[in-house]
């Protein structure tokens, strides 16, 4: 779920930019600082948006830059326990289907894609079942829920979450639309 949020953090400003110590240069800092990092409490920060308070500057011993406390507004994904999100398959591997979700991406193991068994073709990148022959492949669209989640701050790579399409109205938006189409037929009957 993405969310805006009013943060406090303190940036380095280097000496040869503290003749200008502006919202826009903070903003830039807090960006390169702080963009793609996961916190466990605000989730992955997405961007600064806008820098609303400079607090005094402060130096620190044997350091060359001014350390100034920023308050700003930033726009995070913080995606939720059993929340539903839809994502485009990213990379398909022996063992499922990574989705990215945001600015993360998300595995969607093999067992928990459909109750066909998917068999990797590794030619063809995809994951494809011989009874229906329904395939899943590099950008599908896909509606998973999330059902794991564990946030490594130091090593935001390293973060996982783990997705289902197991249940009724999750899956390969292609595959839900033919199950309502079927529906919809049966219904008409």
């Amino acid at each position: 779920m993405y969310k805006r949020v009013r943060l406090k953090d303190t940036v380095e400003v280097p000496p040869e930019e503290l003749g200008d110590v502006s919202p826009d240069l903070v903003k830039k800092l807090l960006q390169d600082k702080l963009e793609g990092r996961m916190d466990e409490d605000v989730g992955s920060v997405v961007t600064v948006t806008k820098v609303h308070d400079i607090g005094e500057g402060t130096v620190l011993p044997n350091r060359p830059g001014v350390y100034y406390e920023a308050d700003f507004d930033a726009v995070t994904f913080d995606p939720k326990m059993q929340e539903v999100v839809d994502g485009t398959v990213v990379e398909v591997v022996e063992f499922g289907a990574f989705v990215g979700i945001g600015p993360v991406d998300g595995l969607l193991h093999v067992s928990q894609i459909s109750d066909e068994y998917l068999a990797f073709d590794h030619e063809n990148q995809q994951l494809a079942s011989s009874e229906s022959n329904r395939t899943l492949g590099v950008d599908d669209a896909v509606r998973a829920r999330i059902v794991t989640k564990s946030i490594d701050e130091r090593n935001p790579r390293d973060s996982k979450i783990g997705l289902t399409a197991k249940q009724p109205g999750l899956g390969k938006h292609g595959w839900l639309e033919d199950d309502r189409q079927k529906r919809e037929a049966q219904a008409g009957d």
